[in-house]
């Protein structure tokens, strides 16, 4: 059985032991996960509802997106823990001699990358969540307004977990120009989704005080 369908006790057991998965990246993707559903909740107490009849198809349409990118984040709680593993085995090996020392590099560098992949994944994915969560907040049912507000919240606490664990592994690469894409390519939608997070955040909260 997989993280993503384990009770969330046991989840909770295993992301606080000393097993080197899950970790961050896979807590991140269960975060976004959370927090996308919590934006398919808004739309699922807005369809059917008269009120409502203008955006109901819309709804439907930001659902039905919202139900692939649960589905996504939850592959990536397992294939976090998979690519991290390779990785966490080669922090181990040897370097006594050189001939160890450049076959631990070569294997390191290789998992490195393999590591950082998974990462990105999450934080696209989110970026997509937070998308749609300025749909859900600004149209969905305002009895639920809030939970766009706490998905919001976790979608952006989702981005920026899953960005730690990209520049931890870039951090360590031999390969500096490849790292460096990585790092542009997450300070720029760290910079780009927070602010739209935020900002739904704020307005949920500015429409509740």
């Amino acid at each position: 059985m997989g993280f993503s369908e384990v009770s969330c006790r046991e989840f909770v057991d295993a992301l606080s032991s000393k097993a080197p998965v899950p970790g961050g990246g896979g807590a991140s993707a269960l975060v976004g996960a959370v927090g996308m559903a919590l934006g398919n909740m808004v739309g699922s107490l807005t369809v059917g509802k008269k009120k409502y009849a203008d955006v109901e198809s819309e709804m439907y349409e930001l659902k039905a997106k919202a139900d692939q990118l649960q589905k996504d984040l939850l592959r990536l709680i397992e294939r976090d823990a998979e690519v991290f593993e390779p990785l966490s085995r080669a922090y181990g090996m040897p370097r006594e001699t050189e001939e160890q020392r450049l076959d631990k590099a070569r294997v390191m560098e290789t998992a490195l990358k393999n590591a950082c992949s998974v990462p990105m994944e999450i934080m696209e994915k989110s970026c997509e969540a937070i998308e749609l969560m300025v749909e859900f907040g600004a149209k969905g049912s305002a009895l639920a307004i809030s939970d766009a507000g706490v998905g919001a919240a976790c979608c952006k606490a989702a981005l920026k977990g899953a960005s730690l664990n990209v520049y931890i592994n870039t951090k360590s690469m031999s390969d500096k120009a490849y790292a460096g894409k990585l790092n542009e390519k997450c300070d720029a939608m760290l910079e780009k989704y927070s602010k739209i997070a935020d900002d739904v955040f704020e307005s949920v909260l500015n429409r509740l005080k």
